[in-house]
């Protein structure tokens, strides 16, 4: 197998893939959007790319595997934008691409359980863009893509934890509001297993054994810190920014069947508590 990555986006859930992938012996190219960002890509193993056409061209006639993590935008998918037409010059050639998306392309389910075969409907602006991109690269010709729908994703630096640190964490509650989400390792390990296993065409919900109350973990992150809540607020009666409020107007449980029976995948973290402990040991070691 060819081992050459090119990462459009080389953001934290791709970042973790490329910790796995670099002792391995992969070539990355990684982009980026900020000069300043090019030194601690090159020092993280990674040959940093500057969002430019040119750039991006070369590294796609040199890569043999393709991962998209940039999100889109009102005009659409910030690669194609740039790179369409070259794109689909080199899908043909590819081994495999990977594009990270959501769960929000499923919509809001009151807390019944989605998997890879449920409509995708999404309520929200964001999860209207995310289908809109999903679309749009599966149109085209060739590519051998992957789809990944991500759960609300923590990891190292990225978490309740640091919230409930600077007494910003508010538990709201919403009656039977429940969220999944994953740790970027086990993001991380199952596009690994999918480059081992390509299977195009194919749609992976990456996301815990546990779905849960945001209130729940929030909870937890406290007890774990040793440091007391504020009260429970209503998530009614809560002031709340519109961006905030809109995280509650879907409500769904998603399955993570696919990439256990197909993928082999034994999650590192099969829920919060696992992943918060660890993270909590990682940070006192």
């Amino acid at each position: 197998m060819s081992k050459t990555l090119l990462s459009l986006g080389h953001g934290y859930s791709a970042q973790a893939l490329a910790r796995r992938l670099l002792p391995q012996g992969w070539t990355i190219f990684g982009t980026t959007r900020d000069p300043e960002k090019v030194d601690s890509l090159r020092d993280a193993g990674v040959i940093p790319i500057l969002w430019e056409r040119p750039a991006i061209e070369d590294a796609l006639g040199a890569a043999s595997h393709l991962l998209i993590s940039a999100g889109p935008g009102p005009q659409g998918d910030p690669a194609l934008r740039l790179c369409d037409d070259a794109i689909r010059e080199h899908a043909r050639r590819l081994d495999w691409a990977g594009y990270l998306s959501t769960t929000g392309v499923y919509g809001d389910h009151d807390g019944g359980w989605v998997d890879e075969t449920t409509p995708l409907t999404p309520t929200t602006h964001r999860g209207e863009l995310r289908l809109m991109a999903e679309t749009a690269w599966r149109d085209i010709p060739d590519l051998p893509l992957h789809i990944f729908r991500l759960a609300g994703i923590y990891g190292p630096g990225r978490g309740p934890f640091a919230k409930v640190r600077r007494g910003t964490a508010r538990p709201i509650v919403k009656p039977g509001q429940v969220f999944s989400r994953t740790h970027v390792e086990d993001i991380a390990q199952v596009l690994e297993a999918s480059i081992r296993q390509p299977n195009p065409g194919a749609a992976y919900n990456v996301c815990d054994d546990l779905p849960a109350p945001p209130q729940d973990v929030l909870h937890f992150a406290a007890e774990l810190l040793g440091v007391t809540l504020p009260p429970e607020q209503d998530f009614d009666a809560a002031e709340m920014s519109d961006m905030a409020r809109s995280f509650y107007a879907e409500n769904k449980r998603v399955s993570n069947r696919r990439i256990r029976e197909e993928l082999g995948v034994k999650l590192l973290y099969p829920d919060y508590r696992t992943g918060l402990r660890a993270l909590l040991d990682a940070e006192t070691r």
